[in-house]
């Protein structure tokens, strides 16, 4: 029984997240001894996602499918999981898929659990580690049935390549009209994305004004970072809304998150508990980000931020 995986693009490239899921789908399929379908809704002819796992591509092509719409994405991959015989469904936990999964979940009849760390750690039934309470605690949870859906937390398995060609097929699908109107989308001009991240540099209103975001976003562009903030700066009109992580904005997963001038509300550290590595840069030694931080530095961000973004200027330029 092979492992569906939807695979998400974006005006026709295909996101970290969908390679990463592939690679994940491709660490079970070993394990179960059966393939992977990458279900994709966008001409995959230029991408070969068997380089990260695939070892087949379903071209679910329909012109609904052009713009996102869960609902219909929804129903499309209901309708590939039957065709194939698929045992499990594989979505990443982008906006998107966290909006689609439930409605997935529901037109197949099949339990979701999202926020998986990791491989299954049985077979017999299907057991995954996955976070919970905010990201707190791990659970190992077993899926029963004849399909599950599951939802994979950012960079919790990383991009794995394989020597695979997949071959391409196109399905034809039977959708029905949408409840659903998209009016307009409006996209984030972040040069990296936060949900493709694996280094995020966020700022709090530590910074005193907008004014002052050029240092943040000098100190990304080094680093090859997303630029982020908290909940207060958003709020202020400092920074866009689409930079705002935390529990109440963008979850963060990243291998590298830094934290300039934010004190550390339980409501921001529960949106980034999932980061691997956490810094902090705050004049208040007492502030509470210090306690969930790997590492911290007592200082002033206008101080502290100009003599990193010169070390690495000066580490780059002694590595050219």
């Amino acid at each position: 029984m092979p492992i569906l995986v939807y695979a998400e693009s974006d005006q026709g490239a295909f996101k970290k997240g969908a390679q990463e899921l592939i690679s994940f789908a491709r660490g079970i399929a070993e394990k179960m001894n059966t393939e992977v379908i990458a279900a994709v809704t966008e001409d995959p002819a230029q991408a070969n996602l068997g380089q990260y796992g695939a070892h087949r591509v379903l071209y679910c092509n329909h012109p609904a499918l052009k713009e996102f719409n869960a609902e219909l994405t929804a129903n499309a991959l209901a309708q590939a999981a039957k065709e194939t015989g698929a045992t499990l469904v594989l979505v990443s936990s982008s906006a998107d898929s966290r909006y689609l999964a439930p409605l997935l979940a529901i037109e197949l009849d099949a339990p979701y659990l999202p926020n998986i760390t990791g491989l299954p750690t049985s077979t017999e039934p299907l057991t995954f580690p996955h976070n919970v309470f905010t990201n707190k605690a791990t659970a190992f949870t077993a899926l029963h049935g004849s399909i599950g859906v599951l939802g994979l937390s950012k960079n919790a398995f990383g991009v794995q390549h394989h020597p695979d060609d997949a071959g391409v097929s196109n399905m034809d699908l039977d959708l029905p009209g949408s409840s659903w109107e998209i009016t307009s989308t409006e996209k984030a001009n972040n040069k990296v994305m936060i949900a493709d991240a694996e280094v995020v540099v966020s700022a709090g209103r530590g910074l005193k004004g907008p004014e002052n975001w050029g240092m943040i976003e000098e100190l990304a562009e080094l680093m090859g970072a997303a630029t982020a903030c908290s909940k207060p700066v958003s709020d202020l009109g400092w920074r866009p809304h689409s930079e705002h992580v935390g529990q109440t904005g963008k979850p963060v997963a990243a291998n590298l998150y830094i934290a300039v001038g934010i004190s550390g509300a339980i409501q921001h550290l529960a949106g980034i508990n999932s980061s691997k590595v956490k810094v902090v840069i705050n004049t208040d030694p007492e502030a509470p980000f210090f306690k969930a931080a790997d590492y911290g530095i007592v200082g002033d961000a206008f101080e502290v931020v100009p003599d990193l973004i010169q070390k690495l200027k000066d580490f780059k330029a002694q590595n050219a």
